[in-house]
């Protein structure tokens, strides 16, 4: 595992962006101004974050920094939601569908643990998307989808940085991603919270939700708490309705996001 090294300044920078309270709540994904703060941790040239959809080779969001309408000139040429030669290559580049091959959401990769400069820039996803946009390194990390009804198989998410022709991406680099991605993955979390909060719930009705997340049956619940099945079924309703479900396992992922996770 690489070790990080960095002065005082590089510390005090990523305590910074990782504790700063953000108010740019975007629809999906995370705020903006925390893909900025990134950028200028890690230089690039882009910061992607998608939501990836491997079962149906398509994305479930997207953010980029700079954003489109910052340089429109250029911009990434993603053909949202869907971007076809990117899929076409996606299975056969490595660095990109290493998670789906592996199982391994904690490393971070670049195209230099796969491949040499020579075999990187005779792949397909190099020739037909890369550098075709200019782009000759990326690093990236993944994430998993955070708990919800729409979760599933296939469903991840993925920050990458793109460089254009130079250096590649260093050790320096990666460590600082490796220190980072925790604390991304909360942000992550966190940002799915905000954009769906828990309504409020009456104490009974948490009483039986912590007896549902044990795996209570109903008629262990009622006799736990000294109720009436029917009143236990009840209850259950007026959860599923208060917290827009339809089922056990939805009411517990809804209400138990972290826990979940």
């Amino acid at each position: 595992m690489s070790t990080f090294v960095g002065g005082e300044h590089d510390l005090r920078s990523l305590a910074a962006m990782v504790n700063q309270e953000r108010h740019d709540l975007p629809e999906k994904g995370v705020p903006l101004s925390l893909l900025g703060d990134l950028k200028d941790q890690i230089p690039c040239d882009y910061v992607l974050f998608q939501g990836y959809d491997t079962r149906r080779n398509s994305y479930w969001f997207a953010q980029q920094v700079p954003e489109d309408d910052e340089d429109p000139d250029s911009a990434i040429d993603l053909d949202f939601p869907e971007f076809p030669t990117f899929w076409e290559h996606f299975w056969e580049c490595k660095p990109c569908s290493y998670p789906d091959h592996s199982g391994d959401l904690r490393s971070i990769v670049q195209e230099t643990d796969f491949y040499s400069v020579r075999e990187y820039r005779s792949t397909g996803m190099y020739c037909d998307v890369m550098r075709p946009q200019g782009f000759a390194h990326q690093i990236g990390l993944f994430l998993p989808e955070p708990p919800g009804p729409n979760a599933g198989v296939g469903r991840t998410a993925r920050l990458f940085f793109l460089r254009g022709p130079g250096p590649a991406f260093s050790e320096r680099d990666r460590s600082l991603l490796t220190l980072l991605r925790p604390h991304l993955q909360e942000a992550f979390l966190d940002a799915e919270r905000r954009r769906n909060p828990v309504p409020d719930l009456t104490p009974r009705h948490w009483d039986l939700l912590h007896l549902l997340a044990a795996g209570r049956t109903n008629t262990q619940i009622a006799r736990q708490l000294g109720l009436a099945e029917g009143t236990v079924r009840t209850h259950l309703e007026n959860i599923y309705s208060r917290l827009e479900v339809s089922n056990r396992t939805a009411a517990i992922i809804r209400a138990f996001p972290d826990r979940v996770a």
